[in-house]
């Protein structure tokens, strides 16, 4: 997927007489454009580079629709553009339907029913780790709770990442043998902190989640959480879209 501004997709529109194909291929715009020997209405090769992209783009989409009469929309088969915008930064699915309905829906990062995968390391993150935004918490046991607490601290203050700002705490309790670190907007590489956390951890013992964000372009299809379950580790990838899981 596109991680800056632009648009990408197609909408597929079925059979449609040749008159309508006609009228389809003569309407103007500069982001989307109708190709009569696929039946698609596609995004033009050279994309504007200034905005406001969203109302351009869906204006010209309902323009295109628009020109099918009411009786043929049984023939629309559907699909979606996605637009990352350049002036509000945000993420936007323009959802045609089989039968012509039309949906605008703005991605919205939900782990509520995201299914865990097991970690394979830094290649499950794609987003840059300077940028690395992560906010959670993690608990552990540890041989020496103070040591492994100071460690975690000297890795986030030591790191050399774009956005010094954010908030962090670990404390190690000796008693219990526990150590809790809490992370608010933190910069930091996410795969060295899950590397630290494995290696001071006593086996078994890892619990918790925070979510991996980015401080830099609005990427919420890159988002994702790193989820501690008895030590093993795990990763979910977040729904974007309402009432439609497999977009995501």
């Amino acid at each position: 997927m596109y991680s800056d501004h632009g648009c990408h997709g197609e909408v597929d529109l079925g059979t449609l007489p040749p008159e309508i194909q006609s009228r389809l291929e003569q309407l103007p715009g500069v982001w989307l454009e109708f190709e009569s020997e696929s039946g698609r209405i596609l995004v033009r090769h050279a994309q504007p580079t200034s905005g406001p992209d969203l109302p351009l783009i869906a204006g010209e989409l309902v323009q295109m629709l628009s020109q099918i009469p009411v009786e043929l929309h049984e023939q629309i088969v559907g699909g979606a553009f996605y637009v990352h915008t350049l002036d509000t930064r945000q993420y936007v699915r323009l959802h045609v339907e089989s039968g012509g309905v039309l949906q605008l829906q703005w991605a919205r990062a939900d782990f509520s029913s995201a299914s865990k995968q097991k970690y394979q390391g830094r290649g499950d993150i794609s987003l840059d780790p300077l940028y690395h935004r992560l906010n959670g918490s993690v608990r552990f046991r540890a041989a020496d709770p103070a040591a492994a607490a100071a460690g975690l601290e000297d890795l986030a203050d030591t790191y050399e990442g774009l956005y010094p700002e954010g908030e962090f705490s670990a404390l190690g309790d000796v008693a219990p043998e526990r150590v809790d670190f809490v992370m608010r907007d933190l910069n930091l590489d996410a795969h060295l902190l899950v590397e630290r956390l494995v290696d001071v951890a006593r086996p078994g013992t890892l619990e918790g989640c925070f979510t991996v964000s980015s401080f830099g372009e609005i990427e919420p299809e890159n988002d994702l959480r790193i989820v501690f379950e008895h030590g093993a580790v795990f990763i979910q990838r977040p729904t974007l879209w309402p009432q439609d899981p497999a977009a995501a």
